[in-house]
């Protein structure tokens, strides 16, 4: 039987109940998905999905903390599922071995209550955003890049969705990724954590999740920033209604 350790005074039996009833879906099992996919299993999450085509490199261990030296090479999904089933065995780990595409991406999201986006591409992050709000599916969306992270949360309580935040994607030379640029591997696992907070605070109906506002962390200096982000009336995507939009 799956045991949690956790507050009882704010978060009640019926949070719990909630936690095992979840349905998550975690996109990239790469830095910010490690640690997230971690907490959220020890957590006792009812089903978690993984999506990723990636394989394992050595490059990439010091922040996707699933994995280890031996896994090198392999895909990233099974290896995570593997390495989740040992942490909860009562919880339903669903692997998805698959680039999220435009043709799938419905598909996926469907079958889940939440999604967390921890990709390194503006087309994956579009995509989701895209996908969740069609979908009616809350969002929570990090990233990282050198010694900065940024978290937040779309579609939720008429709240922005990822294209009020950044209404224009840079072209793919603007902006690089982690393995291009560098990242503290730590950054990830502070990122990612948040990312399973702020998961379990709207699964439970508890605390203030960070819907309409951007969070901004600073490594190197220690700093929290929160930037408030109200929804664009004029968002090509969530200012129409459900039935007319599209991938």
């Amino acid at each position: 039987v799956q045991t949690c350790a956790l507050p009882i005074s704010e978060f009640g039996v019926e949070g719990q109940d909630r936690l095992q009833n979840a349905r998550i879906l975690i996109v990239g099992a790469g830095g910010l998905g490690s640690p997230a996919a971690l907490y959220l299993a020890a957590m006792g999450i009812g089903k978690i999905g993984i999506v990723d085509h990636d394989i394992i490199s050595l490059s990439n261990l010091h922040r996707q903390i699933l994995y280890t030296q031996s896994d090198t090479g392999k895909q990233k999904v099974p290896v995570a599922a593997e390495r989740l089933r040992k942490i909860s065995p009562t919880i339903n780990i669903v692997p998805h071995c698959e680039r999220l595409t435009r043709e799938n991406a419905l598909d996926f999201l469907k079958n889940y209550d939440l999604v967390l986006d921890g990709t390194d591409n503006f087309a994956t992050r579009y995509l989701v955003n895209d996908a969740s709000l069609m979908l009616g599916i809350p969002l929570i969306s990090g990233s990282i890049l050198k010694f900065e992270g940024q978290l937040t949360i779309v579609g939720l309580e008429q709240g922005p969705c990822y294209r009020c935040l950044f209404p224009d994607a840079p072209n793919s030379n603007e902006v690089p990724t982690c393995s291009e640029a560098g990242v503290l591997g730590a950054l990830a696992g502070t990122i990612g954590t948040m990312m399973a907070i702020e998961a379990v605070k709207i699964i439970t109906n508890i605390g203030q999740p960070l819907t309409g506002r951007l969070l901004i962390y600073n490594a190197l200096h220690s700093t929290f920033q929160t930037i408030k982000v109200e929804r664009d009336p004029a968002c090509p995507y969530c200012s129409i209604s459900r039935k007319k939009r599209k991938l």
